[in-house]
């Protein structure tokens, strides 16, 4: 199996805190020494992996479901950097409404990458760079996606609070980005709840998502949306739910159509 390496006093040089992260090195690393590895960085770092130190209950168990895809010998294996939360977790993954989202995802890009790009043999192009996360993770996550679209070629948006600072998700989605990308968009069907008096539907907001970025121009090969039967907004959903969007998200790019 892989290895995971916990440092936790990573220096954000732009949001001036330190940061825990949690780096997942796949067995085939050590084993295919010449050979340069694809990343996936995951929000909400603690709740990613299968490992003593992770969260006290329930986790997406990444690690083992990339060993598991990989071993079944149709899977190329990534790296997968976990970049734990705060308990300001509402105002760090928001872009809007006063929340320092922005900052975070300067702290993705413009040292974290680099950083994870200096330290380890990783293929450093947009296409092989995936960010992903879920709730207000998912949020940000396709916040970075189109921000930095020339950095950040993969999305997973799942359960994305896109809810959250209204309209401002869809009005910065404005355009297609003409880069290559891959976007998956993922809720499940019974994910409505209260939150603090507010009731939350992940679904129609979800859905309007995906349709706004097909009325953009995205194609099935660029953007995919998963409405999950039965599944709650809880990481044994998302972890359930985890090989069938890696097979998708994180599959080997394609001779897509050139667009016109």
């Amino acid at each position: 199996m892989g290895n995971i390496t916990i440092i936790r006093d990573f220096y954000s040089d732009v949001e001036r805190m330190t940061r825990t992260l949690r780096i997942f090195i796949p067995e085939a690393y050590t084993q295919q020494p010449n050979q340069s590895f694809p990343v996936l960085y995951m929000l909400d770092g603690q709740n990613v992996f299968s490992h003593p130190e992770s969260a006290a209950f329930d986790t997406w168990c990444t690690n083992t479901t990339m060993e598991a895809l990989v071993s079944a010998g149709t899977f190329r294996p990534w790296i997968i950097v976990g970049i734990d939360s705060t308990r300001d977790r509402m105002i760090e993954y928001s872009p809007w409404a006063g929340g320092r989202g922005d900052l975070c995802a300067q702290f993705l890009v413009s040292q974290l990458k680099p950083y994870i790009d200096r330290t380890y043999r990783t293929l450093p192009q947009p296409q092989w760079t995936s960010v992903m996360g879920s709730s207000m993770g998912g949020l940000l996550s396709l916040y970075i996606g189109k921000k930095y679209a020339n950095i950040v070629g993969r999305i997973g948006g799942l359960s994305p609070a896109l809810m959250w600072g209204g309209d401002q998700m869809f009005k910065l989605w404005d355009q297609h980005t003409e880069l290559w990308s891959k976007i998956y968009l993922y809720v499940g069907s019974q994910e409505q709840y209260s939150f603090y008096g507010a009731w939350l539907d992940y679904v129609p907001v979800t859905r309007d998502f995906y349709k706004h970025l097909k009325q953009l121009g995205y194609s099935d090969h660029e953007v995919h949306f998963l409405l999950a039967e039965g599944e709650t907004h809880y990481e044994t959903s998302w972890q359930r739910r985890l090989p069938e969007i890696w097979r998708w998200l994180l599959e080997e790019p394609k001779a897509e159509p050139l667009r016109v």
